[in-house]
């Protein structure tokens, strides 16, 4: 199973550094040492041993070995690269390659100077801060799709509360093949540190949009000749709709489902056959299923 990546947000707008994560100066030579007599490689170029970590202002924490990786390959500009001190195996030296070919500073610090900042403690070794993360645009998505040369394909989410959903459903969309994920900027859950692990790293990839108003975002969809199916349990069975085209998947609230004024702005409703006793799905699976039915669809049309 690949690794998980966790992003953290640093919200200070003085434009000033958050400070430093000083260790003991005075870390004993022998300590400092038994890495390096062990084979391990020393640092070179732009590496080198630090015990102090500088967090830059309103910047973007990436955790996580595959997360990291993931980062430089995307393109994304990483400032600053922290390695736990004597780690050399073959993930952290393929990131330390990758960060040698950006021009990215590499610092190696103790394990306790890394728990120090990591907001899960899952940080693998390495941690690697960024510029902030943005939000897309709708023109981001249609370029997207245009220069794949398919249907638009986005799935909008109307009021997701839960991290862990929003991360497994930009996860899903990127997998899928979709162009872009569309969230509300009211009620409901932004891109935290929990949804960027829960990408698996996606975030580097899937555009996503926030909007003020889901219905209205729709209705203008619309005029650039998209369609909008929404997940409920009551609706007509996903295999007997027609899924194809320029299209938008809509997935409700976990508790609550679509909400009325957004459901009376969708053409379908779709529903998930269910066969157990359990009549409904989460809705990181459900958004999953559609999309890949979405995914089947157009696949059968070819």
């Amino acid at each position: 199973m690949r690794d998980n990546n966790n992003f953290k947000r640093n919200d200070n707008k003085s434009g000033k550094s958050l400070g430093k994560v000083s260790g003991n100066s005075h870390r004993p030579a022998r300590e400092r040492g038994n890495s390096r007599d062990k084979g391990f490689d020393k640092p070179r170029d732009k590496e080198s041993f630090d015990e102090e970590i500088e967090i830059p202002a309103d910047s973007l924490a990436i955790e996580g070995r595959n997360a990291v990786v993931e980062a430089f390959r995307s393109g994304k500009t990483i400032d600053k690269l922290y390695v736990l001190d004597g780690c050399t195996d073959g993930a952290v030296s393929t990131i330390r390659r990758e960060a040698k070919k950006a021009g990215t500073i590499v610092k190696f610090v103790s394990r306790e100077r890394l728990d120090q900042i990591s907001i899960t403690g899952k940080h693998q070794g390495v941690i690697a801060f960024a510029a902030a993360y943005d939000y897309s645009e709708i023109e981001d998505i249609f370029a997207k799709a245009e220069a794949e040369g398919k249907a638009p394909f986005v799935l909008i989410l109307d009021n997701i509360e839960d991290p862990h959903n929003l991360g497994a459903i930009i996860r899903s969309a990127n997998v899928a093949g979709a162009h872009g994920v569309i969230i509300p900027k009211n009620r409901a859950v932004g891109l935290t540190a929990t949804v960027a692990k829960t990408s698996a790293g996606a975030l580097n990839y899937t555009p996503v949009v926030k909007v003020t108003n889901i219905s209205k975002t729709i209705e203008d969809l619309k005029k650039r000749g998209m369609w909008f199916v929404c997940a409920d349990m009551d609706g007509k069975p996903m295999y007997d709709l027609d899924l194809t085209g320029p299209i938008g998947l809509v997935i409700g609230n976990e508790g609550s489902g679509v909400s009325r004024l957004v459901r009376e702005k969708c053409d379908m409703i779709a529903s998930i056959p269910v066969n157990g006793e359990i009549e409904s799905l989460n809705a990181s699976v459900a958004a999953g299923v559609l999309a890949y039915e979405i995914v089947r669809q157009r696949r059968m049309k070819k």
